[in-house]
């Protein structure tokens, strides 16, 4: 968080939000839906392109036997400040830094990102599933990445997360997902112009 400067909001679906680059203030989409209870557990919602492209591959993975659900989405700029002061107030600004991101710095905030986990799974155990070697094999083909990679932290500043998936359309997720890159090294490398 040092040296931070708002996204280039022109980017569209490609805008980059992290700890240096955050929202316009207390940004929110205007095209946030509501998601059923088909896809996501309760209180979920979404962009409206992005639910429509997790219903298509939700769709392809029940076809291969693999269930994908949505246990977190969008978060208002209330939300994630509830949530990130919640971390440093029990465990310190560190740990909230590693694990939650500051409000108006969370990809959560701006309607482009899903945790996706799988019936019995949770955190710890997600990445042993099925359906997290079907996302990192497919999810590229419906516009999203996996965000946060293993042993990426130093790059992402964030903790591996096996299930945070961030929208990106088909194009653009197809490019980063052959480069073997992290979105933030995608991005300075090719976008950031």
């Amino acid at each position: 968080y040092t040296n931070t400067t708002e996204t280039n909001m022109n980017k569209g679906l490609a805008i980059l939000v992290n700890k240096y680059y955050s929202l316009p203030s207390k940004y929110a989409p205007d095209d946030i839906v509501k998601m059923s209870n088909l896809y996501a557990y309760p209180n979920n919602s979404i962009r409206s392109e992005v639910y429509e492209a997790f219903k298509e591959m939700s769709k392809a993975a029940k076809e291969e036997n693999v269930t994908l659900i949505v246990n977190s989405s969008y978060r208002s700029y209330d939300e994630q400040k509830e949530i990130y002061d919640e971390y440093e107030s029990s465990r310190g600004k560190d740990y909230a830094d590693k694990y939650a991101a500051r409000p108006d710095f969370s990809e959560h905030q701006s309607g482009l990102d899903l945790d996706i986990f799988t019936t019995g799974a949770n955190m710890k155990t997600f990445e042993e599933t099925t359906a997290f070697s079907w996302l990192r094999d497919n999810a590229y083909k419906y516009g999203f990445i996996l965000r946060y990679p293993k042993d990426k932290s130093d790059i992402t500043g964030y903790s591996y997360e096996s299930w945070h998936y961030r929208y990106l359309g088909n194009d653009l997720a197809k490019k980063v997902y052959d480069s073997k890159l992290t979105y933030d090294e995608y991005y300075a490398y090719y976008l950031d112009k």
